[in-house]
């Protein structure tokens, strides 16, 4: 199929007005834009139609057979096309809309443009992604290539987390490097073609999740973001970091609640082996490490000088010092590619979560 210009992209999801709910809902589905535009004389605007318009009217007992004229939007908010792209995003952001038709003086339809999530301001925080390790749970893969060049999707799973971090305005990272470090610095280079300035830590050695912290160049006057690079996940970065600033934690880890069923009863057993309760095959409920932590520059002053050291160790720490430390509740899509299985799963997740 030949490629649809801009111009002419609304008529894949253009109806006239005697078509039936049925056929709006297909046109619907098949556009993917959950709109469909009405329109007589080829180019007129009638109305739209979105799946909430179409559930409402079935609410109110109208069938699929129903014209679509009966259930549509008659007065959408619209857009002219002497204004330019500025404003149209302007009109929608304050009418929460996700598509806006462009119409000529005659109201023809001219386009339909889609909503533009505003650019994030550059931030200054320094984000530093653990990609040093050997990958030994995915071998062979990794016998060739460091596991963040792994493909998930089109591209590396580490371009996806820079890109993720550039999407939501941070610029400045660091990628500690140790297995196959070359190959990722060959890869990535100076971060430019990414919209991001990278810059490299390389370990001689293996210091763990905490300990390539004290290689960094110059210690950190601000919060920073520390990441592993084997992890795909939609997180909104700036909500973690503002809410570590407002809980005034020294260092928070982000968390995911992982449960299991045990595929027996279990037993609660008293004196004399008494059984005082038997739940069977419950579900048993934790919160777990997530990979995804900011830290102060307070924590960060606790890391030792080129030793190994886990973030684990880090944090039992400051608790023990009893320093203000927190957890971040994830419920954004994430998943740790570690294993030959979770690769699989994400690489079939991809295209609906990334695309």
């Amino acid at each position: 199929m030949d490629a649809v210009s801009p111009s002419e992209r609304w008529k894949e999801i253009a109806i006239p007005p005697t078509a039936t709910v049925r056929e709006a809902l297909e046109t619907i589905d098949r556009g993917a834009r959950q709109i469909a535009l009405v329109v007589a004389d080829a180019c007129h605007l009638e109305g739209t139609v979105t799946d909430g318009d179409i559930r409402r009217a079935l609410l109110r007992g109208r069938d699929m057979q129903t014209p679509v004229s009966e259930v549509m939007n008659p007065n959408p908010v619209t857009g002219l096309l002497e204004e330019d792209n500025r404003i149209w995003q302007r009109t929608m952001q304050r009418h929460s809309l996700r598509h806006l038709p462009i119409l000529d003086t005659r109201g023809c339809v001219i386009d339909l443009v889609e909503y533009q999530i505003p650019s994030e301001p550059s931030r200054s925080t320094p984000v530093v992604i653990m990609a040093g390790g050997l990958g030994t749970r995915l071998r062979p893969l990794t016998e060739e290539i460091p596991k963040p060049l792994i493909p998930v999707g089109p591209k590396p799973v580490l371009e996806t987390i820079i890109e993720n971090f550039a999407s939501q305005g941070f610029e400045n990272l660091f990628l500690c490097l140790n297995y196959k470090g070359q190959m990722i610095r060959d890869y990535f280079g100076d971060g430019a073609h990414l919209g991001v300035g990278i810059r490299y830590i390389t370990e001689d050695r293996r210091l763990g999740t905490a300990g390539a912290l004290s290689l960094l160049p110059e210690p950190p006057d601000e919060p920073i973001i520390v990441m592993n690079g084997d992890l795909l996940t939609k997180v909104d970065f700036v909500r973690l970091l503002e809410f570590h600033n407002r809980q005034g934690f020294v260092a928070t880890m982000a968390m995911r609640e992982y449960s299991h069923q045990v595929p027996y009863g279990v037993l609660q057993v008293g004196e004399g082996y008494r059984i005082e309760q038997l739940t069977e095959k419950p579900v048993q409920r934790h919160y777990v490490n997530a990979g995804i932590y900011v830290l102060s520059p307070e924590a960060l002053a606790l890391v030792p000088e080129q030793k190994f050291y886990d973030m684990p160790s880090l944090f039992q720490r400051l608790m023990g010092m009893r320093r203000p430390v927190g957890s971040f509740p994830l419920r954004d899509y994430w998943i740790d590619i570690g294993h030959i299985e979770d690769l699989e799963r994400a690489s079939l997740e991809f295209a609906e979560i990334f695309g």
